[in-house]
């Protein structure tokens, strides 16, 4: 069967071919997405402007400020590189406000609620990183 694009982490697949592919334009967009958020500003060869960088909110101290400062990039970067997503809203837990403090002393979460309305498409990305 075909397929729109690897599907990362590459593993092997028997049926897709040597790789295991992303068979809708929904999977690979989300996919997409998810690299653009966790992929450094300067990481991405070539184009030192991409990406947000979550993993450099990881150990800053969570407030208000912070928190808007990432959505605001993570607007930013939406916009200039996956025109055809839109985003319908950004939720923040930490520690302090949800039930994973009793496993991760510093973890950030994140869920991003968007829309590709191209596909008519309304879809959920979660997002967690922590320090181990």
């Amino acid at each position: 069967m075909s397929g729109i694009s690897p599907k990362f982490p590459l593993t092997y697949s028997g049926v897709d071919g040597f790789y295991t592919l992303n068979k809708s334009f929904s999977e690979a967009i989300q996919q997409n997405l998810k690299n653009l958020v966790l992929t450094s500003p300067g990481e991405r060869i070539m184009d030192i402007q991409f990406g947000v960088g979550l993993y450099n909110y990881l150990f800053e101290l969570d407030g208000f400020e912070v928190r808007e400062e990432l959505a605001e990039r993570i607007n930013e970067q939406v916009a200039r590189y996956l025109p055809y997503v839109q985003i319908d809203g950004l939720r923040f837990y930490s520690d302090e406000e949800d039930s994973y403090n009793e496993i991760q002393s510093n973890f950030l979460g994140l869920i991003i609620n968007y829309s590709i309305p191209s596909l008519g498409v309304s879809e959920e990305l979660e997002i967690l990183i922590s320090d181990f």
